[in-house]
């Protein structure tokens, strides 16, 4: 069914590639109710509708586009969601907000049925692609160094290097350099024994601690919560959500599609400048967003941390079904998750690694242009600097066809960028992002 041989893997090098990706992005299923919570909703409630999200959009990933992606609802629209509900002074309550979300998923959904998205990915430049790619590496190598304590806030320098005498960081530092030593000798699934070795030193040293229940029965305290798309449109309509909305659709649809064009690079999976079954693959994210708003979750994306996976060898469907049912498992075990999740430094080397790995882009793109060089750059650097590869994506989309028109190309890029760098730069100026 996954297509194993042709894809040149097994079941347990893909069994063990879907088990670091849910390590590696675990933690969501406790951020993101205590990000929702700021906005009202019931904890319990955003733990569930976080969990049935990524089940929905990871299986359909699994089952339909046999890719070893992982979708789950975002960082970041997450904390965009939670600013909407607190910006209207009580005007507007998380039930209207999630309407919303269930029209923008909805729109998406449409989006993702036709050929839309495909031309859209066919139509993005190589060095951008590649750019893309090296720049969700930085990116994820800049949250692995963050969550490790190994980089903290300055107030003049907006970053400094941590206290490397901290339990923490000397605990993530044991993890990097024992994950890289078994890198080095190409040890097989040297990241998931590395979480494994932190995991057991983290015991011993106590800072991993399982202290009361590990698991208990899950439940949604307040069941569905959207559901007429009539009465989600009224709300939209009502409440003049039109630009929370389309920053809901647009965000959520370059952040999926920068991620999938990345990891899919990063496994071999790209064939030339098209990505196979590529519209099965973009259904997964707004299926998951339209599911995950009716139980109560902020918009989905395809997961960054997918990249932790491939990079121990995942290639198929296979590798997200084994995402998809920890997950469920994880519905049981809420107090369990949440101890392994709350210890960063068992998570943060993979991310660091992941990361070092993907950077690698960066050879193919042709630096001696310096209109195809200078957009890739921008897009690499702005990842990891604005904490958005949505915002990255936008300002190389914004200069290509620029610096394509000045210097007598502008036949060359295709039609759909310039509609894109128009949108963003409108989004860049008077949207949230």
């Amino acid at each position: 069914m996954f297509q194993l041989k042709k894809n040149n893997t097994t079941v347990k090098t893909e069994v063990l590639a879907g088990m670091t990706t849910f390590l590696t992005m675990a933690y969501i299923v406790i951020v993101n109710p205590i990000i929702l919570a700021d906005a009202g909703v019931p904890f319990e409630q955003v733990f569930i509708a976080t969990i049935i999200a990524a089940v929905v959009g990871t299986l359909w990933m699994a089952l339909f586009a046999n890719y070893p992606i992982a979708i789950a609802p975002g960082m970041g629209l997450n904390a965009y969601f939670t600013s909407v509900v607190l910006a209207s002074d009580g005007q507007l309550d998380y039930m209207t907000a999630f309407s919303a979300v269930f029209v923008a998923g909805l729109l998406f959904v449409l989006l993702s049925m036709t050929s839309f998205r495909e031309k859209l990915i066919e139509s993005i430049p190589e060095s951008l692609k590649l750019g893309i790619t090296a720049g969700i590496g930085l990116f994820i190598a800049f949250i692995g160094l963050r969550l490790s304590g190994l980089v903290t806030p300055h107030e003049a320098n907006l970053v400094k290097l941590g206290d490397l005498t901290s339990p923490p960081v000397l605990l993530a530092l044991f993890g990097l350099l024992v994950t890289v030593i078994l890198m080095t000798l190409n040890i097989y699934g040297s990241i998931f024994i590395g979480m494994i070795l932190t995991g057991i030193v983290a015991a011993f040293t106590g800072q991993l601690k399982f202290e009361g229940i590990l698991w208990k029965l899950p439940q949604l305290p307040e069941g569905i919560l959207v559901w007429n798309p009539l009465t989600a449109v009224g709300d939209v309509i009502s409440n003049g959500l039109y630009g929370v909305v389309f920053a809901f659709l647009i965000v959520t649809l370059f952040d999926t599609t920068g991620t999938m064009i990345g990891v899919a690079k990063q496994a071999g999976l790209m064939k030339g400048n098209k990505l196979p079954r590529a519209r099965q693959a973009l259904l997964a994210d707004s299926v998951a967003t339209t599911f995950g708003s009716m139980f109560g979750t902020s918009p989905t994306t395809a997961y960054i941390e997918s990249s932790s996976g491939v990079a121990v060898g995942g290639r198929t469907g296979l590798t997200s079904l084994t995402v998809s049912i920890l997950f469920i498992v994880a519905a049981f075990f809420g107090p369990l998750v949440s101890t392994l999740s709350g210890v960063s430094a068992i998570t943060a080397p993979a991310l660091i690694i992941v990361g070092s790995l993907m950077i690698g882009a960066v050879k193919d793109i042709d630096w001696d242009s310096f209109d195809e060089a200078f957009p890739a750059f921008l897009v690499i650097l702005t990842m990891p600097l604005t904490s958005s590869i949505a915002t990255g994506i936008a300002l190389g989309f914004i200069t290509y066809p620029l610096l394509k028109v000045v210097k007598g190309k502008g036949k060359q890029v295709p039609i759909l960028l310039y509609i894109f760098a128009v949108l963003f730069t409108y989004q860049l100026l008077y949207l949230p992002h």
